[in-house]
């Protein structure tokens, strides 16, 4: 049975669409941009608005889709100016998570990324392992159908594994840490209704929340939002709702 307290989202997965144009910083010259790239850019600081604010609704697992493994085909000028950004957001936000008690890490696969910004990742995820005020995932060259094909494979024949052990090896496959929670909520921006390859088997029995709003715009307000939704939701897993006594 499941009672009919109100919710909070722990574990918050949100996929990402940019759209919208803005200031972009110098780093990345101007005419290197198309006006796509300019909405990531712009994107990187609604990264930073959610992770300022996911604590206070009780947020502990903040897990951004930043770039698929079937991003892979877009245009070589973009995918080159997504990872000089990922780069970028690295080297500049890192003292600022340590500080804010922000743990990052990075899941999906990382033999097909530079070796800088590979060095990168695990500089900041060494720094902030023992932050514990918010758990920040990115989510770069990953796919859930990928994760799960990489488990089924290291799991292999023989006794069919428990949900735990496969769990296990699909965590191990995309750098996942083994505690892991599954996804309460899932946000999708820019007015999109699907999932996209993204924590499938996390987001089994995730709340789903779409809305217009682009990821750029995205603001502290709109999260509210979306956790305020999440938590007028009857999440009964399976079950039946109790009734009220």
């Amino acid at each position: 049975m499941c009672s009919t307290r109100k919710w909070s989202p722990h574990q918050l997965a949100k996929l990402l669409i940019a759209g919208s144009r803005a200031r972009i910083p110098r780093a990345i010259p101007l005419d290197r941009l198309q006006p796509r790239e300019e909405g990531h850019v712009a994107g990187a600081a609604a990264v930073r608005r959610t992770v300022e604010s996911a604590p206070a609704s009780g947020i502990t697992t903040l897990t951004l889709y930043a770039f698929s493994s079937d991003n892979w085909r877009r245009p070589r000028g973009e995918v080159d100016n997504l990872m000089l950004l990922f780069q970028q957001y690295l080297d500049s936000e890192c003292a600022r998570l340590t500080e804010s008690g922000v743990r990052f890490s990075v899941i999906g696969r990382r033999d097909r990324i530079q070796d800088s910004l590979r060095r990168s990742i695990e500089n900041v995820e060494a720094r902030t392992s023992e932050s514990s005020r918010l758990h920040l995932r990115i989510a770069i060259d990953y796919s859930a159908r990928e994760a799960l094909l990489a488990a089924a494979g290291r799991i292999g024949r023989g006794t069919p594994p428990t949900r735990e052990a496969f769990e296990q090896s699909m965590y191990e496959a995309i750098h996942a840490a083994p505690d892991t929670r599954y996804v309460d909520l899932l946000i999708r921006t820019g007015g999109e209704k699907r999932l996209s390859d993204f924590l499938l088997w996390e987001s089994a029995y995730a709340e789903l929340y779409f809305t217009d709003v682009m990821w750029p715009d995205f603001t502290g307000a709109d999260l509210a939002a979306a956790v305020q939704a999440f938590a007028a939701r009857d999440r009964r897993y399976g079950g039946i709702q109790q009734a009220a006594r």
